[in-house]
């Protein structure tokens, strides 16, 4: 069993990052590490990823529109 070094993770998460308690206390260790640059994150889209999203999911062409008439 891996235990947990509380102690560091505490320095890490209030000292290194200024994180409040509060916050410190919601996140999980691995929540933790990856803001602290640790681990493998999700992969940082690229622009071809983000222009086949908007492809796929454009912007409604009268959005602003239908709002203002709501």
């Amino acid at each position: 069993m891996n235990r947990i070094a509380w102690p560091q993770l505490m320095r890490l998460g209030l000292a290194g990052l200024g994180l409040t308690p509060e916050t410190f206390w919601q996140l999980t260790p691995v929540e933790l590490m990856l803001m602290a640059g640790g681990g493998d994150g999700p992969p940082v889209p690229t622009r071809k990823t983000f222009e086949e999203l908007a492809s796929r999911f454009p912007d409604a062409a009268n959005a602003a529109c239908d709002v203002e008439q709501q």
